[in-house]
């Protein structure tokens, strides 16, 4: 098995918003891993005493123990009770019911010698690559279905479409979000390879088009997650001042890949 972590800030005088892990179970018969990435709020309050960080932190450690200690719980309730956890560390001085209180996508995949699981809520991304080489993105689409009339401002997110029927849904502090996560089972046979990436590193593909997700997957196992990282940070500053690909998005963005060959 060979596995690659990378994840890099966006603004290295800024903390990283997103987490990452992979962990094996002490049997060594499978293993799990993990790619959060956190929202950054818009200027103003929160109902929060916490960062985003702070979140992502917590939310990825806790379903990172519980998807490796409870390997027969399916991966949705798992990141339903990693959310339960973690809502009941913020304390009395938070409003969890705040459409900005912190939260984070979600990419988890978890192999045992028999199976392996995901789940993808919101727009991180998971590739898998089959036996035979073919390789599926597997995403959740609903916040980039959305008409880009409906996201012209923070105030019409919050009050229509953030985790709200009809919108796009992130993990933040209510856990029956778990169960709106794009999942799936496969065989462990079927499976050669797995990819999360965060929105800060799909921008290869998804903004500066310098492949499709398969091209994506080889050049990572070729010429390894940071390569990708930084071709992504070269692609940004040469767009920075036309704009010509990155339009109204931030120049920058926090950028993380898990690379898994099982």
């Amino acid at each position: 098995m060979r596995t690659e972590l990378v994840s890099e800030p966006g603004d290295v005088r800024r903390p990283n918003e997103d987490f990452a892990s992979v962990a094996l179970p002490a049997s060594g018969r499978g293993g799990v891993l993990i790619a959060l990435d956190g929202v950054t709020p818009p200027v103003g309050p929160t109902g929060c005493l916490h960062s985003v960080p702070w979140f992502t932190a917590r939310l990825g450690g806790a379903l990172t123990e519980l998807a490796v200690s409870l390997m027969d719980v399916p991966p949705a309730e798992v990141l339903s009770r990693a959310i339960a956890r973690t809502a009941e560390t913020h304390g009395e001085g938070c409003d969890l019911s705040h459409p900005r209180t912190p939260q984070a996508t979600v990419v988890m995949a978890r192999w045992s010698p028999e199976t392996v699981e995901y789940l993808v809520l919101s727009d991180s991304a998971l590739l898998v690559e089959a036996a035979d080489g073919t390789v599926t993105a597997v995403l959740d689409e609903r916040l980039s279905r959305l008409p880009r009339t409906s996201l012209a401002t923070d105030a019409l997110i919050d009050a229509n479409l953030r985790n709200k029927e009809g919108g796009f849904f992130t993990a933040a502090a209510d856990p029956s979000v778990a169960g709106r996560a794009v999942t799936g089972v496969l065989p462990r046979s079927a499976v050669r390879t797995l990819v999360a990436l965060t929105d800060g590193a799909t921008r290869w593909v998804e903004k500066f088009h310098e492949g499709g997700w398969g091209d994506c997957l080889t050049f990572v196992r070729k010429e390894g997650a940071q390569a990708l990282v930084d071709r992504v940070r070269e692609l940004e500053r040469a767009d920075a001042e036309t704009r010509t690909y990155l339009r109204r998005a931030k120049t920058h963005d926090d950028a993380t890949v898990v690379y898994a060959e099982l």
